[in-house]
């Protein structure tokens, strides 16, 4: 089984109007509330793609319940712990500019804390876990590490979206894939990339470092798959770019659903590649149509 986790979701109420003005009514044009959450958007890429999954984290009060409601309704799987608090509520503004005000999340109990974390004593080696996005404030920053060394211990695998440090933390415990692009990996390293072969020297270094498979986006440039088989180049497939939120959680998505079903990590590219672009190219999360769409165009080359 595949398990996302989303510690920290939200409603996403999404306000348009042509102009906003501090200070003023203003009165919108067009609203929306989708749940929201990096895992959340992982584990509906991984359901369009048709992979088994569930989502797990924290839900509480209405807030909570609408979230977990709107999941069902969708099909998608899931198992949350609930707490006492309500989850919280991000409003997104679509104005002359566009402005997010994110609330900061609910105060966890101990008790809520440790019904979760009861979970990861039940995985197998047969299970992956998906860690995607913010912690809440009452959780220390080791909350993910702690958790990542049960899941070890048990054999299962894991995959964190992560940068910097934190990400440097994780690779001793073999992260399944790590999906830096290219500006974080220079920053992890504190150098200056002059071309690809840079790029693929730092990528291997991951490698060296812990991790199973790397891949590497460079926004128009393409990306590349980095393992201890070898190296793969794909250039960008053509189109309008509509939407960043959540490609990268849907090329997460598109390549650990793909790995954990075939074991190929060069389909697993391919399909991480089409389901980020796809969901680039949409107003929304892809749908299979449009990642289908994407996959056909995208050229896989080994790079040497």
């Amino acid at each position: 089984m595949i398990y996302t986790v989303t510690i920290n979701p939200s409603i996403d109420y999404i306000v348009q109007l042509d102009k906003l003005t501090l200070g003023e009514v203003n009165r919108m044009d067009y609203d929306n509330k989708l749940p929201g959450g990096k895992g959340i958007n992982v584990s509906r890429i991984l359901k369009e793609l048709g992979h088994d999954n569930i989502a797990w984290g924290f839900l509480g009060g209405f807030t909570g319940n609408f979230v977990k409601e709107e999941l069902e309704k969708v099909g998608l799987k899931t198992d949350f712990t609930p707490i006492v608090a309500d989850t919280r509520i991000n409003v997104k503004i679509k104005a002359q500019n566009e402005t997010e005000i994110n609330g900061q999340g609910p105060k966890l109990t101990e008790e809520e804390i440790s019904t979760f974390t009861e979970k990861f004593d039940h995985l197998t080696s047969d299970d992956v876990v998906i860690f995607a996005g913010s912690l809440v404030p009452s959780l220390n920053d080791d909350f993910y590490f702690d958790l990542i060394k049960i899941i070890r211990s048990k054999g299962a695998q894991f995959v964190i979206d992560t940068t910097g440090e934190s990400l440097r933390k994780t690779l001793a415990e073999k992260p399944l894939v790590v999906k830096p692009n290219n500006h974080e990996l220079a920053d992890l390293f504190g150098v200056e990339f002059n071309g690809i072969d840079d790029i693929v020297k730092y990528g291997r270094k991951l490698l060296d470092m812990g991790a199973q498979n790397v891949l590497v986006s460079m926004a128009g440039d393409g990306g590349l798959m980095i393992t201890n088989e070898g190296v793969w180049r794909s250039l960008a497939p053509k189109g309008t770019v509509i939407n960043s939120v959540g490609a990268g959680d849907s090329m997460l998505a598109g390549f650990v659903g793909t790995y954990t079903s075939t074991k190929d990590p060069i389909e697993a590219f391919h399909y991480g590649l089409a389901s980020g672009s796809a969901t680039a190219f949409s107003e929304d999360l892809a749908t299979r149509e449009k990642i289908d769409e994407i996959y056909a165009q995208i050229t896989i080359d080994e790079y040497k």
